[in-house]
């Protein structure tokens, strides 16, 4: 059965306080939904002081969903680590993992943003080194046990649910990501299809005698979203397809590498270049993708063509994946 996702980012670069408060409620409605429909997974990420809304704050937004669900597991991908305080998010995961039974995947990356670092006041040049004590920090703290740090004794609890801890998984697009997550013993996401990224992470696990694995996406791994006539789709909705393209493609310099990229400056070409796609139910199977990962409410897109579009995947699509 192919993994199926709808992700949340909850952007809308019209909102008001009023619209952006029922757009999070149809958010976790539709993740309620689609948990009864067997969706495997909602995946969801950090963006800070973004003028379109973007949600800075993904562990609270997979709480409500936690709430609201019973099955399928919420993938934030990716918390950016160093801007976080190690101890503090250790706990909310551990929070998070007890509340959900372990439904919690994790994916620290290190951000592409300098502006998101300096809202912070962090400092842009240690976001390596931060991103290690980040890392090896949750590690210990969810031990339940004594340990020291920054010169202190310190001790976290609850312990989480999951054994041996939570799944965290290292997030990132280049060597010293994969190194981190060798040296460590954490699986790699690679941020985009990077089969010799890969592999390099393979030989740093047997350098470090460390186990782990990789969770890379295909080479193909379009954002999708389900209509009946995806020509009036595109003409009626495409601007906010490309609104979200055009975001990425300005945080995004040449040694970035990113899943959803795209240099589209028309919704004409955003359409030929298949990065986001609208398809009908039919077409939507014959993809025969091995991930299909849904974007209801991208870019702004109106709540009811979003509902439109989980309904008919999850009605039209979901019950012939298996076949």
């Amino acid at each position: 059965m192919p993994v199926t996702v709808v992700r949340f980012n909850l952007v809308d670069p019209a909102a008001t306080p009023a619209s952006l408060s029922a757009r999070y409620k149809a958010a976790i409605e539709m993740a309620a939904y689609a948990d009864d429909r067997g969706i495997t997974t909602v995946q969801t990420e950090e963006h800070h002081g973004v003028a379109n809304n973007w949600l800075p704050s993904p562990f609270a937004f997979a709480g409500a969903v936690f709430g609201a669900t019973r099955h399928l597991a919420v993938t934030v991908s990716a918390v950016i680590g160093p801007l976080h305080d190690p101890l503090r998010l250790a706990e909310d995961i551990a929070v998070l993992d007890l509340l959900s039974g372990g439904r919690l995947v994790t994916v620290a990356g290190i951000g592409y943003r300098p502006e998101e670092y300096a809202l912070f006041d962090v400092d842009w040049k240690r976001r390596g080194a931060l991103q290690d004590e980040l890392l090896e920090t949750v590690l210990k703290a969810w031990t339940g046990e004594e340990f020291t740090y920054r010169d202190r004794t310190v001790r976290v609890t609850p312990r989480p649910f999951s054994e041996p801890h939570p799944l965290l998984l290292v997030g990132g697009s280049s060597r010293a990501a994969a190194r981190r997550a060798a040296r460590l013993g954490l699986p790699f996401f690679p941020s985009a299809h990077l089969p010799g990224l890969e592999a390099y992470y393979k030989e740093r696990l047997v350098e470090y005698g460390t186990e782990g694995w990789t969770m890379m996406p295909a080479a193909e791994t379009p954002l999708l979203h389900i209509a009946e006539d995806p020509d009036r789709a595109w003409a009626e909705y495409g601007g906010h397809f490309l609104h979200e393209a055009r975001t990425y493609a300005s945080w995004q310099s040449g040694d970035i590498r990113s899943a959803v990229k795209s240099a589209a400056t028309t919704v004409e070409e955003l359409r030929a270049e298949g990065v986001y796609r609208i398809l009908t139910p039919d077409q939507c199977v014959a993809q025969g993708l091995d991930n299909h990962v849904l974007h209801p409410l991208s870019g702004g897109m109106p709540i009811d063509e979003g509902w439109r579009s989980l309904h008919l995947f999850c009605e039209d699509v979901l019950p012939r994946l298996g076949d």
